[in-house]
């Protein structure tokens, strides 16, 4: 019985043996396939610049290889692909279907081409499938819906076309999908209501057109939905909606209602019609509401009804709906609106009625534009209490009456518009007190009486337009103070004595209209120094005496009218006075001469000016010609030497072909010819101007390069070639750059940027001291400082992982980031080093070899040893500048001696002592001293000194950083509405 039992075991275990060795086979067997799979995929791939898959080979398993991850669970089965952001170029091998064990798909930005493969469809363990940023082409793959654990598809910026892929719908778990920026022409199907999972919708740019369904309404858990336009709002249960800049149709779905926790709803530049819905005065926490340019309106007459019901939104700042076809009377009820409102908007439509003299309880706005109705009665002097604001537009409507002298009370006025309206009177001397004013238009009006002398305290103005009134007695000589003015237009009015030769300051001026009054004497001098002169128009006045021949030489005179005077004399044939469709002399009986086109009669006789001007000429010709004629030669052989001996730098040329065309002459009129009162900063390579362009009416910042200082034409050569491709919604916009030569002959070299008027981070963080109001205003809360860092970070993010080859900043301080007016941060002042494509291993020290100039307290240890330009010296100066924005403590504070540095001075605080080394203007009341705070204080820091240690390849990376401030944002998203908000 025992040699049974013996013999039964040993059966046992040799079946035991062979089950095992068949498992085994079988295993080798699926490993073997994914090996091959993966070897197929490799094969498919042309270009492979950073060698990622030098590591694919037989000396190493295949888990091993870079970019693959393995399940612990079942060994050697593939479950993750990570080939993202490595530059390859190719197509994606069908044989990716066969790695059945994968559930992670990341090979974002690269250059794949060709179509996505069908047999992605054979993954049915997959979870995620980023493919953004490549070149596919084709249709999305329908056999995805087998896929049923996915939970993000990300297909962002491709070359996709066909419909919206709506059979994605059976997918229950789908959380994500973006499909923006690729080819969908089409409307969006009702089906989209059936994506009942979705959390974040994307469809921006992608060609839809049509209705906006209102199904989208049953997207319940949707958090972030964007449509149209470059703008996506974050949300929990729809708490912003944004499909601007497509062209949908239709009324505006009412079922929006039903998402009670709204704050914004922006449809502009849209095709919209019907009614604005009533129920969206049911939406409490609405903060922004943005319909404007649409086709709104029903013709009924009362279209504006809808406002009395907004008078519930109680939050609402922001209410624009201009450039409809809205038509009604204004209800009174506007004066209801929230108190908190600060933008309201309802120019270009057929508005009707009186302005209730209640507006002025709405003391909060900043900017109020009423343009283009057909608003009547007078304006109410209480809007004398809106003293916020900033731009007032209420020209091309019927007010009548005076303009009340309550403006003066309006100081931070810098657009004030009243023209093409029928007002009455004098312009009320108090309007000096605007000292902000930039733009004054009170054209086609009846406004009578003097021009006030105190207007012309207005030294920053550019803008002044008083035609067609009927302004009587002179123009006052003060008018020369205005060394800003860009355009001066009194035309058609009734104004005497003589033209001021104060004029002649003006240095700025590039439009002057005086014609259709009766201004008497002779034509000033003075005149001719506006070397920025476009336009002057002197007509129909009752001038006399001579042409003043030195008109003829201003450089940049387009339009010269001087017709219906007296004038006399010769008509000079000189710069304009050679072209006749560029000037009007007709209705001056005595001039003679001129070019022949002119048909004035042939000189006779000469004037006594003249004549003694002519014995001068006889003396002086002779001595002067030869040595002119000489250093005009010599002059004209240097240029020529110049010229065949410069070299054009190819990267501004770049920039130069893809970004507006600006001359130096439109910056020297924008900038006052580059005067102080324009400079805004200086650096090591030149300086940073402020102005203003005169055929957009935008605002500019102008670095100028200084080629006495050492290394500027370096520095803006690099510049260039850095920025020439770079687009980023955190980066200063370039839109232009001008290299000529100025007026004297030198070289010119400038960078044209988008001006920022929120100012530099690094004056919000430490306002000047001899600041009085501002210095309690300027304040940013934890919010917006949370918001900042996130720009800052994905600015980087965008240099060093999305740019080819990457670019390292290598000057990443507060003062080198600028606030636009939604205080969003624009990292700007490049010293900017472009690594090369070998060589941009983030824990390679040498990664360029060229000098490093940074910003003591915020550049890396390692640039001090002399390492070369890396994105980890970026994240570096990120991590001091996260540190500074939460403590207010510069890096370079006298405290920070003797081995002490911020960084240190915050590792030691954390985590109990957070709360004494943080900005102190950060905590409102007691109640945010406690726990939710300091975690958020805590969290936030941690990163700071993460981003910030000694060892270059210890330190975060950047785009592990965006995330984590990202998961903080809405982690803490409730300690929003319990911090200090800041004065804007």
């Amino acid at each position: 019985m025992r040699v049974v039992w013996i013999f039964l075991l040993h059966i046992i275990l040799l079946g035991y043996i062979h089950a095992n060795s068949l498992l085994g086979y079988a295993l080798q067997f699926q490993n073997e396939t994914d090996k091959l799979s993966l070897l197929a995929i490799k094969d498919a791939i042309t270009v492979d610049p950073h060698g990622i898959f030098s590591s694919w080979n037989n000396s190493l398993h295949h888990c091993q290889w870079k970019g693959i991850s393995c399940s612990t669970r079942h060994p050697g089965r593939v479950t993750i692909l990570n080939l993202s952001s490595q530059d390859l170029a190719g197509f994606l091998s069908p044989h990716i279907g066969n790695l059945s064990f994968l559930r992670s798909v990341f090979i974002q930005n690269n250059s794949f081409h060709g179509e996505i493969p069908q047999q992605i469809g054979n993954l049915f363990r997959l979870h995620i499938l980023y493919l953004n940023n490549n070149s596919f082409q084709g249709e999305i793959p329908k056999n995805l819906t087998n896929c049923k654990d996915l939970r993000e598809i990300k297909l962002i910026a491709n070359n996709l076309t066909g419909k919206l892929p709506v059979e994605l719908r059976s997918l229950q778990n789908l959380a994500v999908l973006d499909l923006s920026l690729n080819n969908f022409p089409g409307k969006i199907s009702p089906a989209i209501g059936n994506f009942s999972s979705l959390t974040f919708l994307g469809l921006l740019e992608a060609r839809l057109e049509g209705i906006i369904p209102e199904e989208i309404g049953k997207l319940t858990r949707l958090q972030t939905l964007l449509i149209g336009g470059d703008i996506g709002v974050r949300f929990p249960n729809i708490k912003g909606l944004v499909i601007g800049g497509n062209r949908f149709t239709g009324a505006i779905p009412i079922s929006l209602s039903n998402a009670s926790q709204l704050e914004v709803i922006s449809f502009p530049l849209n095709r919209f019609t019907g009614p604005v819905p009533e129920e969206l005065g049911s939406l409490a926490n609405l903060s922004w509401i943005g319909l404007n340019d649409n086709m709104l309106g029903t013709r009924t007459g009362d279209d504006l009804s809808f406002i009395s019901y907004l008078t519930n939104c109680s939050k609402l700042q922001k209410l624009f709906l201009g450039r409809n076809l809205l038509k009604g009377p204004l209800p009174n009820s506007i004066a209801n609106l929230s108190s908190q409102i600060r933008f309201l908007s309802i120019g270009k439509n057929q508005i009707y009625g009186n302005l209730p003299s209640e507006i002025g309880n709405l003391v909060n706005l900043n900017s109020l534009d009423l343009q283009d109705n057909m608003l009547h009665g007078s304006i109410p002097p209480t809007i004398g209490n809106l003293q916020h604001l900033f731009q007032l537009y209420f020209h091309g409507n019927k007010f009548t009456g005076q303009i009340p002298s309550t403006l003066g009370n309006l100081t931070f006025l810098y657009d004030l518009t009243f023209g093409e309206n029928n007002l009455l009177g004098n312009i009320p001397p108090s309007l000096g007190n605007c000292r902000n004013l930039l733009n004054l238009y009170l054209a086609l009006n009846k406004l009578d009486g003097h021009i006030p002398v105190s207007m012309f305290g207005l030294s920053s103005i550019l803008f002044i337009d008083l035609s067609f009134n009927s302004f009587t007695g002179s123009l006052p000589p003060d008018v020369g103070n205005l060394k800003q003015l860009e355009s001066l237009d009194v035309s058609q009015n009734k104004l005497s004595g003589s033209i001021p030769s104060t004029l002649g300051s003006c240095l700025s001026l590039m439009s002057l209209r005086m014609n259709g009054n009766s201004f008497q004497g002779t034509i000033p001098q003075t005149l001719s120094a506006l070397r920025g002169l476009n336009e002057l128009d002197i007509s129909s006045n009752n001038l006399s005496g001579m042409l003043p021949e030195d008109l003829g030489g201003l450089p940049f005179l387009q339009i010269l009218n001087i017709s219906f005077n007296d004038l006399e004399g010769e008509v000079p044939e000189t710069g304009i006075f050679k072209n006749s469709s560029a000037i009007s002399l007709v209705g001056n009986k005595k001039l003679c001469g001129g070019i022949p086109e002119l048909k004035f009669p042939a000189c006779t006789f000469l004037h006594p000016n003249q004549r003694r001007i002519s014995r001068a000429l006889k003396v002086i010709v002779p001595s002067i010609v030869v040595p002119i004629c000489s250093a005009v030669l010599l002059g004209l052989l240097i240029l020529r030497y110049r010229k065949n001996n410069s070299v054009v730098n190819p990267s501004s040329a770049s920039v130069e072909n893809t970004l507006i065309r600006i001359s130096y002459q439109e910056l020297f009129q924008a900038t006052a010819g580059f005067s102080e009162a324009k400079l805004i900063g200086s650096g090591s390579h030149g300086t940073v101007y402020k102005g203003v362009l005169h055929k957009t009416r935008s605002f500019i910042a102008v670095k100028v390069f200084d080629f006495h200082c050492r290394g500027a034409s370096k520095s803006f050569t690099s510049e260039c070639k850095a920025l020439r491709n770079v687009r980023h919604r955190n980066l200063i916009k370039i839109l232009s750059v001008c290299s000529t030569v100025d007026y004297q002959g030198n070289d010119f070299r400038a960078i044209i940027y988008e001006f920022m008027p929120g100012g530099s981070l690094e004056s919000w963080l430490h306002p000047q001291k001899d600041v009085n109001k501002e210095d309690i205003c300027r304040r940013l809360n934890l919010e917006q400082r949370l918001n900042i860092a996130i720009d800052i970070a994905s600015a980087l993010e965008y240099l060093h992982c999305h740019c080819q080859p990457s670019i390292v900043h290598c000057d990443l301080k507060p003062s080198n980031v600028l606030l636009d007016n939604d205080m969003v941060a624009h990292v700007g002042d490049f010293l900017a080093q472009v690594l090369s494509r070998t060589s941009i291993n983030l824990n390679d020290d040498k990664s360029s070899s060229a000098i490093i100039k940074g910003s003591i307290g915020y550049v890396a240890p390692e640039y001090g040893i002399g390492n070369g330009a890396n994105v980890q010296g970026d994240v570096y100066s990120f991590g001091i500048l996260l540190l500074e924005m939460f403590t207010a403590k510069r890096p370079t504070d006298n405290k920070f001696q003797a081995g002490l540095n911020l960084h240190n001075f915050t590792r030691k605080a954390l985590p109990n002592r957070v709360m004494d080394i943080v900005d102190q203007k950060l905590i409102s009341d007691e109640e945010t001293t406690g726990g939710k705070i300091q975690e958020f204080m805590v969290s936030v820091l941690k990163i700071g000194i993460s981003c910030s240690v000694e060892t270059p390849g210890d330190r975060m990376k950047i785009r592990d950083a965006v995330r984590e401030l990202q998961r903080i944002k809405e982690a803490y998203g409730s300690l929003w509405n319990r911090t200090l908000l800041p004065y804007k």
